[in-house]
């Protein structure tokens, strides 16, 4: 190929590459540091931001964490203690309890044991401090930027569409500029991760405004209602279930960036976790992952009943003077902690840990079944993972750039061609092809096996209702996980590297595989069927023929998610020793270089929305061909 085409046909001309990255740098330099509004330089205001955030962050501290204290350094005391854990899970226990019964309030009690237990208790405090403030800027941001959205079909398009890069743009690149404007600390953090949960909230504000039922806000305009009160007092309340549900995702959302926060200083259980991979500690950092999932489930499952309303039901309802129990509990459980010290603060020396045997489990394996496991990885490295590598590294990018544009022409016509193909150009055009390259052939092959093992397990649930009640139950489960913990398994058999890498992807995106391919399975018309065995068909040949057809533009959106979820996992895996763009953006980020981590994490959100684009065409199409409609496209 390179002898038959032009060799700039096959490469990008490094001549021709835009500078893109070194003009964002240059101006965001400029910006942090000798820009003006006034008087005042921009990195004053920035900095005085920082330091307003960090008084929120520093009361939830003093609550949850340090308690107040005299004195500095070896010389410092305490003088009041923070809030005991075992007031702390007496409160949760109880609003468990009254949220959802018994089931969720053991389970609460049973999970916070465990970060008492294990010594892990602190970093756990600071890390639900940061959900926690992040969670509750981020929702108000959501609702009044939602609010706002709303009002017209142009500016919601708009908004939508900022919405939809911010939401395939990696984490990493969030945490580049905040770390120039902020500095290095939990403000930036936090900074970060309001940013990066906005999306679900705004989302979800103007899907619930625009569900509000007319008839309702006529019925309150006849009543002489003024517009601030129609919001107020008639929108928002018929709204709170849908924004429930965007509560539910921007925490978790918030749980997922705290924890990559801890690269810039944001502390908690996600700094655990990255110093112990740092120095291949698995069984340290294994145990600080059951925390942050326990955590998760928490958060999830607490939010999810808010959501659904359960904590109207009365069937748990513990006493009508529930305020009281409460306070009552809290001032028990302080007097018995200043009582017992050791009820208030766990000592370092009762703390357990199963680091060790996790660290011996290791040991044994790579003993003892290294000769195997390393077979099964150099095997898959050598036939199949590599020549995919290279074949996508040495294909001319023009070529792969009109093929793509091909496609697009085919399944929609020529402005999603147009579309597609400017995506692609621009990754060629910033100088980031062959990362781009990389990190296409380590999602292609993630998706690949998660289709091949999602696919088949989707259709076995979805032929019986209780298999498929409990199947949901466990992917609800896998996807409150954040992406961090999705690493450790990989590394603990399989060691850094791209094939831990495809590995850890690949779990992280196999339940949108399942659940799709359950749902487009299981929703088949029943007259189609019917049809088709009133005609003599044979269960094959009803498989083939109907089941398949109609459920087929719901897996091309399985397939789409399943992208998705891939994509947002590569950039994670850059700490484990890949070489994909998630690795620039990664690099950009430990040496603070601005313009590199924002183009690198346009160029992952070119790639996606090109995948998202041609994928959502095929379905769309599809849908088309057998009369149906295609949801979520």
């Amino acid at each position: 190929m390179p002898g038959i085409l032009p060799s700039s046909f096959v490469r990008y001309p490094a001549e021709y590459v835009v500078k893109l990255a070194q003009f964002i740098s240059t101006q965001m330099n400029w910006l942090a540091r000798e820009a003006q509004i006034g008087p005042l330089f921009i990195k004053d205001i920035t900095r005085a931001m920082a330091k307003v955030m960090e008084a929120p962050v520093g009361f939830l501290k003093i609550l949850l964490v340090d308690g107040i204290r005299q004195g500095r350094g070896a010389n410092a005391a305490t003088i009041v203690q923070p809030l005991s854990w075992l007031a702390f899970i007496g409160l949760v226990v109880l609003a468990g309890y009254r949220l959802n019964g018994w089931r969720l309030a053991l389970f609460s009690l049973a999970g916070l044991l465990y970060l008492v237990i294990f010594g892990l208790w602190v970093p756990a405090m600071a890390t639900l401090s940061g959900v926690l403030l992040s969670g509750m800027v981020s929702v108000g941001l959501g609702i009044l930027i939602g609010t706002k959205a709303v009002k017209t079909a142009a500016r919601r398009r708009a908004v939508e569409s900022v919405l939809n890069v911010m939401q395939t743009v990696p984490v990493f690149s969030y945490l580049v500029p905040t770390l120039l404007f902020l500095g290095y600390g939990e403000s930036a953090s936090l900074f970060a991760t309001v940013i990066y949960a906005l999306p679900p909230m705004v989302h979800a504000t103007m899907h619930a405004l625009r569900n509000v039922p007319p008839e309702v806000v006529e019925y309150g305009q006849m009543a002489g209602a003024t517009p601030r009160q129609i919001y107020w007092k008639i929108k928002l309340p018929v709204s709170l279930r849908l924004l429930a549900v965007g509560l539910n995702q921007t925490i978790m959302a918030c749980l997922n960036m705290v924890i990559i926060g801890s690269m810039i200083g944001a502390g908690g259980l996600g700094y655990i976790v990255l110093v112990a991979l740092r120095k291949l500690d698995i069984g340290s950092a294994l145990e600080a992952g059951v925390a942050i999932v326990i955590l998760a489930i928490l958060l999830d499952r607490f939010s999810q009943e808010l959501a659904t309303g359960s904590a109207l039901a009365t069937r748990h309802a513990l006493p009508r003077r529930f305020g009281w129990v409460v306070l009552s509990w809290l001032v028990l459980a302080t007097a018995l902690s200043y009582a017992f010290p050791v009820l208030g603060i766990w000592p370092k020396t009762y703390a357990v840990t199963t680091a060790p045997m996790w660290n011996a489990a290791v040991s044994w394996i790579n003993l003892n079944l290294f000769d195997q496991l390393d077979a099964i990885r150099t095997a898959t490295l050598l036939y199949v993972m590599i020549p995919v590598k290279e074949f996508l590294l040495a294909a001319p990018w023009l070529v792969v750039v009109a093929l793509i544009g091909i496609a697009g022409l085919a399944l929609e016509g020529m402005r999603l061609a147009l579309g597609v193909m400017a995506l692609m150009t621009f990754v060629a055009m910033t100088g980031y092809w062959e990362p781009a390259m990389v990190s296409i052939y380590l999602v292609g092959i993630a998706v690949i096996i998660s289709l091949l093992v999602g696919m088949p397990l989707g259709y076995l649930a979805s032929s019986s209702a209780s298999v498929r009640a409990a199947t949901n139950i466990l992917l609800d489960t896998l996807q409150t996980l954040p992406t961090l913990v999705y690493i450790l398994p990989a590394v603990m058999v399989f060691r850094n590297g791209d094939f831990s890498a495809v590995l850890a992807i690949l779990s992280y995106s196999v339940p949108p595989a399942i659940r799709y391919t359950m749902h487009g399975f299981a929703n088949v018309p029943s007259e189609r069927l019917e049809a088709a065995a009133m005609s003599g068909a044979t269960r094959w040949q009803t498989f083939k023929w109907v089941r398949l057809n109609a459920a087929f533009p719901t897996l091309i959106l399985g397939i789409n998610q399943t992208v998705m979820m891939a994509i947002a996992m590569l950039v994670i895996t850059a700490l484990i020793g890949t070489k994909d763009l998630g690795q620039q953006v990664f690099i950009a980020l430990s040496r603070a270089k601005v313009g590199e981590g924002i183009v690198g994490g346009l160029c992952v959100a070119a790639i996606a929305l090109a995948c998202d684009a041609l994928l959502k065409a095929w379905a769309r199409r599809k849908a088309r061909e057998n009369g149906m409609i295609a949801e979520g496209v």
